[in-house]
């Protein structure tokens, strides 16, 4: 497990929890929940990527949550059924929780119900730049907003590729490659296999 991950759940989960984890490497393409199904477990995802959608009216699908390293599906631990479909889009390494245990364990353990609750706080915040990001017109602007607010020093990961990343952005991958383009011309981006990042305009 990626040892950035062990040191998040370590801090995060009490002992009885950590006991309960089981983790699973799973293939592109797989299904972790199904809207309707009876939550079973919670899903921490240590590397790859996973998203909740919905079908949309278009019949695309609509994104709810888009993970790369964290909980997914936390809304699921007072709810009867899923609302949504948990679905892997990149090679990932995931570890599930029975969902029994962290009610129990919140219940009992007052120290780690304050440290969960710092977690979703945690959440709310990202979603809280997620919102302010979409409410930019400009395409730069909502690019360079996620660079700078969720890549490290400016390097964001591409993860399952620009059009994923264009999807998350709310705008057509066209566009945004037109973006990603104009900004490697004016010497303010660097693209590599792996990562975006921004740069320091280049002297003329």
């Amino acid at each position: 497990m990626c040892a950035d991950a062990v040191q998040e759940l370590h801090e995060l989960l009490p002992k009885s929890l950590l006991a309960s984890c089981e983790e699973a490497a799973l293939t592109k393409g797989t299904c972790l929940f199904k809207a309707g199904d009876s939550p079973k477990h919670m899903f921490f995802v240590v590397n790859g990527e996973v998203v909740l959608e919905r079908p949309g009216l278009q019949g695309s699908a609509v994104i709810l949550q888009r993970t790369r390293r964290g909980f997914v599906g936390e809304a699921s631990l007072k709810s009867s059924k899923y609302h949504c479909q948990g679905q892997v889009v990149a090679h990932s390494r995931i570890v599930q929780i029975p969902i029994g245990d962290i009610r129990d364990a919140l219940d009992g353990d007052s120290s780690f119900a304050g440290r969960w609750i710092a977690m979703l706080n945690k959440e709310v915040k990202r979603l809280r730049l997620q919102c302010e990001r979409l409410s930019l017109t400009r395409v730069q602007d909502r690019f360079v907003h996620l660079l700078e607010s969720e890549g490290a020093d400016g390097r964001f990961p591409i993860g399952t590729g620009i059009k994923s990343l264009a999807s998350e952005l709310g705008v057509t991958h066209e566009a945004l490659y037109r973006c990603i383009y104009s900004m490697e011309k004016q010497g303010t981006l660097e693209r590599t296999e792996t990562h975006l990042c921004l740069t320091q305009p280049r002297e003329k």
